[in-house]
């Protein structure tokens, strides 16, 4: 098999598609008997890692959960299942969405209770970053993602500007603070 093939230039979002179903366990839930909801951005993480790897073909790591709603409980029994896809593929980075539902086990009533942005970066087994390959979107759903997928890009961008701004400027005024007249 040619390299061409192993690690394509581009690869679609279907073929990122991921899903993983959990029952949630007394183990699982807090005081209420609901989930967790760290236990739950934990399977979104391991989802959205899935889709992130069959893009990128490497290793990956998280670089970020851009965003979650958490839009209604899980209870103890019930069965959570995570879907998640590419959004879109940056140089070294990949925008994964993940939609979480749950399943009453015993009436079968299916309800979304979460969704999640998360973005992953490609790095090789020394910790490097690694190119990805691009992502060709097909349906007018795709579409729609991969371009919000760069507004939301382009926030992350500015927000971490603004941030590294104001830590600038507290570090000067401790410096300023600390030194002797």
């Amino acid at each position: 098999m040619s390299s061409i093939q192993t690690n394509p230039v581009v690869r679609t979002v279907a073929s990122t598609q991921s899903e993983m179903t959990e029952i949630i366990l007394p183990n699982d839930t807090n005081t209420l008997g609901n989930l967790l909801g760290g236990r739950l951005m934990h399977f979104i993480d391991l989802t959205g890692a899935m889709a992130a790897y069959r893009h990128s073909r490497t290793n990956v790591v998280t670089a970020a959960m851009d965003h979650i709603d958490f839009v209604r409980p899980v209870h103890l029994g019930d069965l959570v299942t995570l879907k998640s896809s590419v959004n879109r593929a940056f140089s070294t980075s990949m925008e994964v969405g993940v939609k979480v539902w749950a399943e009453n086990t015993r009436t079968g009533a299916i309800a979304h209770v979460a969704s999640a942005y998360l973005v992953f970066v490609a790095i090789d087994n020394e910790g490097h970053r690694q190119q990805v390959p691009q992502l060709l979107p097909e349906t007018p759903s795709e579409i729609r993602r991969y371009e919000d997928a760069l507004r939301r890009r382009e926030h992350r961008e500015a927000e971490s500007a603004r941030r590294k701004e104001a830590r600038l400027a507290t570090t000067e005024k401790e410096h300023a603070a600390n030194i002797e007249p």
